[in-house]
């Protein structure tokens, strides 16, 4: 194992603009830690990998390697860029994201205090400054989702009665900025690649709290994300990814608990709600995909 610090994985997919904005962020940051970036490009076919590749080339001051891959879903490219990486920490973190400038010393500053900490993330939010809910999760049960689904309340699941401005432990953070030290990891595996899109962020952290470590929101510091810019190019098949999702982290963790009639009923629930958005996305300029 090399003495780098972080190795910072971003999976890349027709996200060309998106990584003009996001590398800048990242050699302009602050930080006492050595620092990898991995960049692997998921099939995007639209001449971004070969964009990348020039920039590498005309910035070869920074640690950057592009690795090529066919679109094999999150997890399993995350995976490809996360076994060529010799981090101590492990960090995913979305194109479609900017960091601030203190955001890789912050963070590192927190797992090495805090080795109980297995996952951390920090402050996600939106461009015009709202708060990204999913960065700060308790994870989805058949009662919060339910209430989630039918708009009667998403306080319990996105954790709106607590600060968003305070430190704390949490059920998950988001795939969109998730660092992992390397020792859970190698405890808890890689991302499950069952799953295509969505979920596994969630998965991860349920498998680092099953071992025993504790996931950390740490607002001290933040990143911007630009939500969607993947997933607004294939609203289709990004609406069916996130419902597959949520059926195998339920198949997964909870089905053992209940009964078959309950979990029949919860897998008709899933693609009933899948259907529904189906339907209305027709009539819609900007799909619903994940809300």
């Amino acid at each position: 194992m090399s003495g780098t610090d972080l190795s910072v994985i971003i999976l890349s997919y027709k996200s060309k603009s998106d990584l003009e904005r996001l590398l800048p962020s990242i050699f302009g940051s602050r930080t006492k830690y050595s620092f990898e970036i991995i960049v692997v490009d998921n099939g995007s076919g639209d001449g971004a990998y070969e964009w990348l590749e020039s920039w590498i080339a005309s910035h070869r001051e920074h640690a950057v390697k592009a690795i090529k891959n066919s679109n094999t879903g999150f997890a399993s490219g995350n995976n490809i860029g996360i076994r060529q990486a010799q981090g101590q920490y492990i960090l995913l973190l979305n194109p479609d994201t900017k960091v601030s400038p203190n955001t890789f010393e912050v963070m590192l500053d927190l797992m090495q205090s805090r080795p109980e900490i297995g996952i951390s993330g920090c402050k996600v939010v939106k461009p015009d400054g709202a708060l990204d809910l999913a960065c700060r999760r308790r994870f989805p049960n058949p009662w919060n989702a339910l209430r989630r689904f039918l708009h009667i309340s998403k306080s319990e699941y996105n954790m709106l009665d607590t600060d968003e401005n305070t430190s704390m432990a949490v059920d998950s953070v988001m795939g969109a900025f998730l660092l992992i030290r390397r020792g859970v990891m190698e405890k808890i595996g890689l991302l499950d690649e069952d799953y295509f899109m969505y979920g596994e962020d969630l998965d991860w952290c349920w498998r680092c709290k099953a071992a025993g470590f504790e996931v950390w929101y740490h607002p001290e510091t933040s990143v911007t994300h630009f939500k969607g810019s993947s997933s607004s190019k294939i609203p289709f098949k990004a609406l069916k990814w996130f419902h597959d999702a949520m059926w195998i982290f339920y198949r997964k963790h909870y089905s053992e608990k209940y009964p078959f009639f309950f979990n029949w009923l919860v897998f008709a629930g899933i693609y009933g709600r899948m259907g529904v958005l189906l339907i209305l996305n027709r009539f819609k300029k900007h799909p619903a995909v994940s809300r």
